[in-house]
């Protein structure tokens, strides 16, 4: 997995870097901002437009001096502000203000006590270098006044690595009104985990990494909690098949699922577990559903329940590799002793706990002890605050989920925009893949029935989590492509999920 890392590390892999390279300090700033440079050029070939830069006090305001240089440097209309209220700049800053005033530059303003802003244009630029990722305050005074007042522009933002005043973290104690709403940040080397998490998007906006040659063996032995998952580190954890495998090689899963009503959960679900390679799949029914699942998925085995509108009760369980449980089952009493019943003998087995079973767990919150280890759950934000009470940010949620998970030896998929899959081990691993289209009804069940299928296959349980989100992530990515995000439903997912495999497989070829 790609490495993830709190702003206080990053400033350790920075000072590794500057003594191990070696390189001095204000030379990694012309490092990063050229990288910069090349980048918003790309985006913004245009010498028409004026480019305002607003440069802070500190070393993300020497990255923003070093980018109007170069910018100006390539035929950029550029206009430079310095905002140093204290009259104190970090060393690097201070040697890029020395830079850009040897070239005579006349649009530089290095303002220090009173500040006349520049009539903004919609069409003009505004490179945002205020602050850094190191801030841990809320701004205030001539800085939270000059943020408002980019804010109100109509102007296109720039961050530089991170908007000015937002946390790398936790955001819960900062003031929303005065971090800059960029429409672009142009972070370095990765993203900060306050990118990944939805309070912070009307800040971020589009985010994209640019490497920077930090030193690898900093990236190697500084230890950290987070990654994100990518292409490559799927694919190599998919398995090959043997020539001569047959379906009893990729297991017998077991998908309790539907209720009058909420049968389509259930095919959904279904659906999702067969393209995801599974050998065999029986899915236990309420008595009406028999018809549909049989029509539907005619690949599919059916244990009917004696109930017809809801399912009570289950046979034998050996014979199955993985259970799931949980899409359109209701919140039935006859329904609610299952789920009991089945955490009580699963034996071992494999668990993957969705949907409805999870709101059968949060209204008996006794139950949620009793998951086994290495059962997976997949709550969406609503259902996972009713498991474990409500949170004052989408951070300290996933912190709390992070906190389970490893108490409590299970997976816990926190479904959004960017999932969260919180290990055993304490991790916590981003998925970057999927699309705003995916939030359909029906896309959850679908990536339950995918988890189940590769956990049944013999998958262990963090990497079942891992390529079953991306996967669903790339499924509905290519949805998306074909349909749009507007018109997505999750039927789709599924129809995409044998190219989403193929373009796994082509990865490692």
């Amino acid at each position: 997995m790609k490495k993830l890392f709190e702003t206080a590390k990053i400033k350790e892999i920075d000072k590794y870097t500057i003594d191990n390279e070696p390189i001095d300090s204000i030379d990694l700033v012309e490092r990063a901002s050229s990288v910069f440079v090349n980048e918003f050029c790309r985006r913004y070939a245009s010498r028409q437009n004026r480019i305002y830069v607003f440069a802070g006090q500190g070393n993300n305001g020497a990255d923003a001096l070093a980018i109007a240089r170069m910018l100006i440097e390539k035929g950029y209309n550029v206009f430079t502000y310095l905002i140093n209220p204290s009259n104190k700049l970090s060393e690097d800053c201070e040697a890029n203000k020395r830079r850009i005033r040897s070239e005579g530059n006349q649009q530089f303003v290095e303002v220090v006590s009173s500040f006349a802003p520049p009539g903004l244009e919609p069409q003009d630029i505004i490179i945002d270098g205020l602050f850094g990722s190191g801030l841990n305050r809320p701004l205030e005074g001539g800085f939270a006044k000059i943020v408002e007042y980019i804010n109100h522009s109509e102007s296109t933002v720039v961050s530089v690595d991170i908007p000015s005043g937002l946390f790398g973290e936790d955001n819960k104690n900062n003031n929303s009104r005065y971090i800059i709403q960029a429409d672009l940040t142009l972070t370095f080397e990765f993203p900060k985990l306050s990118f990944l998490l939805p309070e912070n998007a009307l800040f971020v906006g589009e985010w994209k990494a640019l490497p920077v040659g930090l030193h690898p063996d900093a990236l190697l032995k500084i230890k950290t909690s987070y990654g994100l998952i990518t292409d490559d580190d799927i694919a190599s954890l998919i398995s090959a098949r043997e020539r001569f495998a047959h379906k009893g090689d990729f297991g017998h899963a077991l998908l309790v699922a539907g209720s009058v009503g909420k049968i389509g959960a259930a095919v959904l679900s279904a659906k999702g577990c067969m393209r995801s390679g599974v050998g065999l799949l029986t899915v236990h029914l309420p008595g009406r559903g028999e018809v549909i699942m049989q029509t539907s998925l005619p690949e599919a085995m059916i244990e009917m329940d004696k109930n017809a509108d809801y399912v009570t009760k289950l046979t034998n369980l050996s014979k199955y590799n993985a259970i799931g449980i949980g899409p359109g089952i209701g919140k039935e009493n006859g329904t609610k002793e299952l789920l009991e019943e089945l955490l009580n003998t699963a034996n071992g087995k494999p668990l993957v706990i969705d949907a409805d079973a999870l709101n059968i767990i949060a209204e008996n919150s006794e139950l949620l002890h009793h998951l086994p280890e290495g059962t997976i759950i997949t709550p969406h934000f609503g259902e996972f605050d009713r498991l474990a009470g409500a949170s004052e940010s989408a951070y300290e949620r996933m912190q709390k989920a992070r906190s389970i998970a490893a108490e409590q030896k299970i997976c816990i998929v926190l479904k959004g925009a960017y999932t969260a899959v919180c290990t055993p081990t304490g991790k916590v691993f981003f998925n970057t893949s999927g699309n705003p289209g995916m939030a359909t009804a029906g896309s959850g069940d679908v990536l339950t029935g995918i988890l189940l299928g590769l956990l049944a296959q013999g998958y262990h349980p963090e990497e079942a989590s891992a390529i079953g989100a991306y996967l669903h992530g790339i499924a509905g990515d290519l949805a998306a492509a074909n349909f749009s995000e507007e018109s997505l439903i999750a039927g789709d997912i599924i129809q995409m999920l044998g190219t989403a495999f193929k373009q796994m497989h082509d990865a490692m070829s």
